[in-house]
């Protein structure tokens, strides 16, 4: 067997070629992260069956993307390693603290042959489609809950009392509101009938000519600041927020539609829909890649911690928390779903609270009964049938 280790950088990789012998057929050598490096290490490993190759390199998010994809083109076997594996491996290598890019290479390359691991499976057209669009609205919603937050600490300033006179700051009504009366001097002054007409034509009728009446007198005698530059700010959050959120509602077309192309069985789930369904769907990704439902627990890092010493044996561990933030947020978050909308998922819910759990912990359990199910479905390309 031939063995390729490869360190991930942004500008350059290093290379190390071994094979199972321990015959160093290329000693660490560095290419450019272009076509010319990509094909030099092609170059430089030796021509035998492609079954008889494994090259390996760590997940290392965005840099790596590209590599992988030259390397399974050229039909290439290929080994994603998990970096905690590596830093283990390290470790177990030797009691110096010592880390570069080209001992890593060399690492990797001799992790290949010491483990069995399984070879990296190219994603469908539409899971890596489903990828890109979901991690781009995770991206895209932080900065829009930034600029939320930036929105509550204007108010706070400007307007302090407006708070308690509408249902929520982040709201269309309040929204227009704003954009036309950006202060409090703005409210104050403003035309009654002007003001009770966008209050009446953004939360369809909720507001009354009372309400005008009372944020006008409120702002009056408000103990915010008045100030040109916070009503600049105002007007730009708002232009930001009203951005993202059109960019967004763009995004969960374009899911939409990708995921109606798949006709996954996991719209099926009480409680799973589009949106939490392509994030489940996109960070697992191939789901022949888990043998068994505790093996994508663990992917998901929804597993419990664990420690025995002796005869210690340690009880109440916390979950591990590794694997992908996005998968275990969805997983979580449908799992409280189900357990309002489906009977045999909120009884296993109501049982662990019984048995004292924390609503968090109990959540918990129901997304690893969530997973299993999940596995199973997915794996068969069964829907889901509510259980009588």
């Amino acid at each position: 067997m031939i063995y390729v280790g490869i360190d991930v950088a942004k500008d350059k990789h290093d290379c190390f070629i071994t094979s199972s012998e321990g015959e160093i057929i290329k000693d660490v050598f560095t290419i450019p992260n272009n076509i010319d490096g990509f094909n030099l290490l092609l170059s430089s490993i030796p021509d035998v069956p492609k079954v008889k190759i494994r090259v390996g390199l760590e997940a290392t998010g965005h840099y790596s993307i590209n590599l992988m994809r030259f390397i399974t083109e050229n039909q290439l076997p290929l080994v994603v390693l998990n970096p905690l594996q590596t830093n283990l491996f390290r470790k177990a290598q030797t009691l110096r603290k010592s880390k570069t890019d080209k001992i890593d290479a060399k690492l990797i390359a001799i992790m290949l042959h010491s483990g069995n691991f399984k070879l990296h499976s190219d994603l469908s057209y539409h899971l890596q489609e489903l990828k890109s669009l979901t991690r781009h609205k995770s991206r895209i919603k932080e900065n829009l809950s930034k600029y939320k937050v930036s929105l509550n600490r204007i108010l706070v300033i400007m307007f302090p009392e407006l708070a308690d006179l509408v249902y929520s700051l982040n709201q269309k009504s309040t929204y227009a509101l704003l954009r036309a009366f950006p202060s409090k001097n703005a409210l104050a002054s403003a035309h009654l009938t002007k003001l009770t007409n966008v209050l009446r034509q953004n939360p369809r009728g909720k507001y009354s000519r009372e309400k005008a009446i009372l944020i006008k007198k409120t702002a009056a005698v408000s103990i915010g600041s008045d100030s040109r530059a916070l009503s600049f700010e105002l007007l730009q959050v708002l232009s930001f927020i009203e951005t993202y959120t059109y960019e967004i509602r763009k995004i969960d077309d374009e899911i939409k539609d990708i995921m109606d192309e798949m006709k996954s069985p996991i719209l099926s789930v009480p409680g799973i829909s589009y949106g939490l369904g392509s994030i489940i769907l996109a960070e697992i990704g191939d789901i022949s890649r888990f043998e068994s439902p505790s093996k994508l627990l663990a992917f998901a890092g929804l597993e419990p911690s664990t420690y025995e010493s002796g005869k210690f044996i340690a009880t109440g561990m916390k979950m591990v928390k590794r694997g992908s933030p996005y998968l275990r947020w969805a997983l979580l978050e449908a799992a409280r779903l189900i357990s309002v909308k489906d009977p045999t998922f909120r009884s296993y819910y109501l049982k662990k609270k019984a048995e004292g759990k924390h609503h968090f912990v109990a959540t918990s359990h129901v997304a690893k009964k969530l997973v299993r199910v999940l596995h199973h479905l997915l794996t068969r390309q069964l829907s889901f049938i509510p259980q009588g």
